[in-house]
């Protein structure tokens, strides 16, 4: 895996790169989710980002994200990282982050007990996928819809997982300033008796109806057997005989319809395709995001195929009279799943102009 950067992609704010040490500093960066925890070790000096190694482990399999650093590190008790920065799924208030899909909680402070390590950054995992935007290539994007040339302005980005991360990136003229958001939590708006349906039988399930609830990963499967149990879709029955085994159920969905393997998995897609370019739409509008917009996430770069139909680029467009502002803005997949990992290795490099 090639982790080390040297491009700028995207020119982001990073007052710290002029007071990297000559020697370098060392970084534990991590993305920190609900379904797994990725972590790497980097070398980084004032012009690159240097990968050293890094692993995978599962979030809930763990009591603690100590327990996890402590595994990762203890084939190497010797190296002690100057940072440790973390990209985590949930708002970061004072040093203290709850994650949202995970029953931990993590603090700078005990953080900082644990590991030894003084300088510790917690960042929200979107403002994460934000920083990492400055280490991708171009070829790490898939481009649905190029948008006006060269594209100026703010930049959002929508990020579908276990969760539904979304962040902005605000524009003054020379650099980009990321910032996170919790807009995946905001209420979901109906526009059809479809829609209205499918809310009250997710409001009868979960209370309050998020765009989360239909937009992250896990709405894939709530949309489908919705179509299954209240619209008395067709399941056929080699889909029947593997749910009960079946550890990724959405994943699955989504995968069948872009085989065309089965019409209530299309139909599901479609519907999911549907809200996604809803919100899509009504981020790009809250953040005036003229300077582009991408989709990241694990969702997206696996149903690129159903994202390059005409079917999200439509819904994205069904606008109240902004369809001009819209149709101006680039929108590009993040195909690059380790963004969020990169990011927080950036961030813990340049972020910030003081030691």
């Amino acid at each position: 895996m090639n982790l080390t950067s040297k491009a700028l992609t995207v020119p982001l704010h990073l007052p710290g790169k002029d007071n990297i040490p000559a020697a370098g500093i060392t970084i534990l960066a991590g993305d920190i989710g609900g379904t797994k925890t990725h972590l790497a070790l980097f070398r980084a000096t004032a012009g690159e980002v240097q990968h050293v190694k890094d692993q995978k482990f599962r979030s809930p399999a763990y009591n603690s994200l100590h327990d996890i650093i402590a595994e990762f590190l203890q084939d190497q008790p010797e190296l002690i990282p100057d940072r440790i920065c973390l990209g985590v799924a949930g708002p970061v208030l004072d040093g203290v982050v709850e994650l949202t899909n995970l029953n931990w909680v993590l603090s700078v402070e005990d953080m900082q007990d644990k590991t030894g390590v003084k300088d510790i950054r917690l960042i929200n995992d979107l403002e994460a996928t934000a920083y990492g935007l400055a280490a991708l290539k171009p070829d790490e994007f898939i481009t649905l819809h190029e948008g006006h040339q060269p594209a100026r302005g703010n930049m959002a980005i929508l990020a579908p997982g276990t969760g539904l991360g979304e962040a902005g990136l605000f524009w003054n003229g020379q650099s980009y300033f990321p910032f996170p958001t919790e807009g995946g939590h905001c209420g979901f708006s109906p526009r059809t008796d479809f829609d209205f349906e499918l809310s009250q039988y997710l409001a009868e399930q979960y209370g309050v109806v998020s765009w989360e609830k239909v937009v992250a990963g896990p709405g894939i499967y709530d949309i489908y057997q919705f179509l299954r149990d209240v619209k008395k879709r067709e399941e056929p029955q080699w889909l029947t005989d593997i749910w009960a085994s079946e550890t990724h159920p959405s994943a699955r969905i989504s995968q069948t319809a872009v085989e065309n393997g089965a019409a209530i998995c299309v139909e599901t897609m479609q519907h999911y395709v549907r809200y996604l370019g809803y919100e899509a739409a009504n981020l790009v509008l809250k953040m005036k995001a003229t300077g582009g917009l991408f989709l990241g996430g694990g969702v997206p770069p696996k149903i690129s195929s159903l994202l390059q139909r005409e079917n999200f680029y439509s819904h994205y467009m069904d606008s109240d009279r902004m369809e001009h502002l819209l149709q101006t803005v680039p929108i590009r997949i993040i195909n690059n799943e380790q963004t969020g990992l990169l990011g927080a290795a950036w961030f813990g490099a340049y972020g910030q102009s003081t030691l």
